[in-house]
């Protein structure tokens, strides 16, 4: 039983030791309504951004009173923001390497429109975690993202935005 522990603890500390380990396109949970994005993290400065790359579903859906355009940041407290396409938003930012993880960050929810303290880890070399909460990292919510090698072709490639 001692082997096994001691496996994970090195499998999940395997990418703690490299801020730059976490560069790259991840993929979210899918949601029931919006569908899954892609978010690319890069290195800016000493900190993290992440942006999204790509949706599942880029567009409004038929009913809606947007039908059919592309998808903007409607939910934003800003009023000046909403106009703002989902594709190249930055939702991650602010974040700081310590301890083997980025700490101290900020994720925004465009479904919402508010904006969570955060946390990144990484759990092998193709999980990143991810902790939105309010105040303390006790209040809030988890999401294990997936990394991927590209943006899907076979779905709406050249809509798409390239990062900064």
């Amino acid at each position: 039983m001692r082997w096994w522990v001691g496996l994970s603890v090195a499998v999940r500390l395997a990418g703690a030791a490299d801020p730059h380990a976490v560069v790259g396109l991840w993929q979210t949970p899918p949601d029931p309504q919006e569908g899954c994005a892609i978010v690319e993290l890069v290195l800016q400065g000493t900190g993290l951004l992440g942006r999204i790359v790509w949706l599942e579903k880029p567009f409004y859906p038929a009913g809606s009173a947007q039908a059919g355009e592309a998808k903007v940041d409607r939910q934003n407290p800003d009023p000046r923001l909403r106009q703002r396409p989902i594709l190249g938003l930055p939702i991650l930012w602010g974040f700081r390497w310590e301890g083997g993880r980025w700490v101290d960050g900020s994720v925004y929810d465009p479904v919402s429109g508010k904006t969570y303290r955060a946390t990144l880890s990484l759990e092998g070399a193709h999980r990143l975690r991810l902790r939105g909460f309010v105040g303390v990292p006790l209040l809030g919510r988890t999401e294990v993202w997936t990394r991927v090698e590209k943006i899907p072709s076979d779905q709406g490639a050249g809509l798409f935005p390239p990062p900064p």
